[in-house]
């Protein structure tokens, strides 16, 4: 069973850099338990009409943090299944102050953590991903060494991914939440 909503809003938050898994592991989680999905990268691009790298081109980035920053306000009020946070999310004070009154409020944030070595072939390290443009190695590392003490604030439970799949990893956070996957009809 998925965790019971001790308030309204979503089961669980996924939180964590580029590579960590936090689309897949939500798909895993949402299949096991039997909830929606949603994915704050998604919202951002259907609302902008655009991919989010087109976003960070055309608009810059301080727009798409505004964007991003009003999915996760609005998702953490609609969505009551697994939702993932796009990595950057957690920098915005409006959306670290929304996932601190969600977690106060029973609400679990997972922060899904990964090294480098593992996230590098997840994330390809690509042009795809706008601010890893340069030396994405170096980059991914910088954002990570900034990041991580505020994906430690906003997190009830951390969960490593190095070397695990999706399902592996959603069995961990089972386990960490000591909740069970839903049975499937018939089982």
């Amino acid at each position: 069973m998925p965790p019971a909503a001790a308030a309204p809003g979503p089961r669980v938050v996924l939180v964590g850099p580029p590579g960590a898994g936090k689309s897949t592991v939500g798909a895993a989680l949402a299949e096991r338990w039997q909830l929606a999905v949603r994915d704050t990268d998604t919202d951002v691009e259907t609302v902008a009409g655009k991919t989010v790298a087109d976003v960070f081109v055309e608009d810059g980035e301080p727009r798409f943090r505004e964007l991003e920053r009003d999915a996760v306000t609005t998702a953490l009020v609609e969505h009551d299944g697994v939702l993932a946070l796009g990595g950057g999310a957690v920098l915005h004070p409006d959306t670290r102050a929304a996932l601190h009154r969600y977690r106060d409020a029973g609400g679990i944030v997972v922060f899904l953590d990964v090294s480098l070595a593992h996230a590098a072939p997840r994330v390809g390290l690509n042009q795809s991903r706008p601010l890893l443009v340069g030396s994405p190695r170096a980059q991914w590392q910088a954002l990570m060494d900034a990041r991580r003490p505020v994906y430690e604030e906003v997190a009830t439970v951390r969960v490593s991914t190095d070397g695990l799949r999706p399902g592996e990893v959603a069995e961990v956070i089972e386990h960490e939440l000591g909740v069970q996957r839903v049975t499937e009809p018939g089982a």
